[in-house]
């Protein structure tokens, strides 16, 4: 989809095309006779600018609820952007009057969330088309009072000029997931010189990002939504509230839609770690990523299995915690293929759950060399303990 193909769906005869093309969707048809339908009222290129659209709404449906059917958005937009309770739950750091500066605002998502919250905003992107749709988005919910956006580059914003900065970087190329910092849009130097200038930042990064390429004095949050991690937050300046020091960055994990938070505690030391207990624990990813491993141990009165992988284990039936799955080991055995499979046919165990960490077995081919069969259902989780690979058999409790 080009400029012209989109700016032509923000017409009258557009949007009778997306209102069309929204039904088919909905209907169910497949791509034929979705376009059959589309050609007998609208031409060629209208059409499939609608379908394309149609087809982004609906998929949008799962980041921003009832929202999707009325914005816009690109295919890499899409996927890079921020759920709607992710984007709140940030936004509400802002406090209401804020003039933020967005750096590489996207589709909007972002945006909305910010002039929702009180923001006024000046936001740029360096694609013509993605800065046309995230326009588009902002007319459309009533924002365009609050919020503006222009066409640019993100290394020439000058947030000296703003309370806040905040900064999303392209992270997907020709619709792959980019993973490097370097190679983010700006890449990673090019951001931290924005972060540095800024009175106060806001920048979204993958889960992955090292904890060394915070910004000096920064706080780090992981945040993870019903279980899977989303993105790791950079604050700094007034927006943070967690101080960072020479040892890095001042860490936090947050779980929506609770909003509960889990930062490091000064008197613990390393988790301790010891045989395998009657419970198994699973950390949400989120408290893995900010290193916080050991207060989810500490919170269940725990013990890690190993020193270097993140599974913790135990033994007080009453102990449970928001911050990690808790399972019930029935059997411990050395990983062989032969022995496992003997283990779950001896159970009748027809289903497994395959969890793995720290360990190197491919798990599709395993659940295809298990050939499962029985009525019962279990969690097979692989692991290493010492130099040992390990199979644990458990059931969730």
């Amino acid at each position: 989809m080009d400029l012209d193909a989109f700016r032509e769906l923000l017409t009258p005869r557009g949007h009778r095309a997306l209102a069309d093309a929204g039904d088919a969707v909905a209907a169910g048809l497949d791509g034929l006779a979705a376009v059959t339908r589309l050609r007998r009222s609208h031409d060629a290129a209208l059409a499939a600018a609608a379908l394309t659209q149609a087809r982004l709404r609906a998929r949008g449906a799962a980041k921003f609820g009832a929202d999707a059917a009325r914005m816009y958005f690109t295919p890499d937009g899409l996927e890079q952007a921020t759920r709607a309770e992710v984007a709140a739950h940030r936004a509400r750091r802002f406090p209401p009057g804020t003039r933020v500066a967005d750096a590489c605002c996207g589709v909007g998502g972002d945006l909305l969330a910010l002039a929702r919250g009180g923001c006024a905003v000046d936001a740029v992107d360096l694609d013509p088309l993605t800065a046309e749709v995230a326009r588009a988005n902002v007319r459309e919910f009533g924002l365009d009072g609050q919020v503006t956006v222009t066409v640019g580059d993100a290394a020439e914003v000058v947030p000296e000029r703003y309370d806040a900065l905040f900064a999303d970087p392209a992270r997907r190329s020709t619709g792959r997931r980019v993973f490097d910092p370097m190679a983010y849009s700006p890449p990673w130097p090019a951001v931290l010189e924005l972060v540095a200038r800024a009175p106060a930042a806001c920048v979204k990064a993958a889960p992955g990002i090292p904890h060394e390429l915070a910004p000096p004095g920064a706080e780090a949050e992981w945040v993870s939504f019903r279980g899977e991690v989303k993105e790791a937050v950079l604050w700094t300046g007034p927006l943070a509230t967690l101080a960072g020091d020479a040892g890095g960055p001042g860490r936090r994990a947050t779980l929506l839609p609770s909003g509960l938070t889990l930062t490091a505690d000064p008197s613990l030391g390393p988790a301790p770690h010891g045989p395998v207990g009657r419970y198994l624990y699973e950390p949400d990813g989120a408290a893995i990523r900010a290193h916080l491993v050991a207060e989810v141990a500490a919170a269940v009165g725990g013990r890690l299995l190993d020193p270097r992988i993140a599974y913790i284990t135990g033994d007080d039936p009453d102990a449970t915690t928001p911050w990690a799955s808790r399972y019930e080991v029935r059997d411990v055995l050395p990983f062989s293929l032969k022995r496992l499979r003997g283990a779950l046919r001896e159970r009748r165990i027809g289903t497994v759950t395959l969890k793995k960490r720290g360990s190197a077995v491919d798990i599709e081919r395993l659940r295809t060399d298990l050939r499962l069969s029985g009525d019962e259902s279990a969690v097979v989780v692989l692991t290493r303990i010492g130099e040992r690979p390990y199979a644990l058999l458990c059931l969730p409790c």
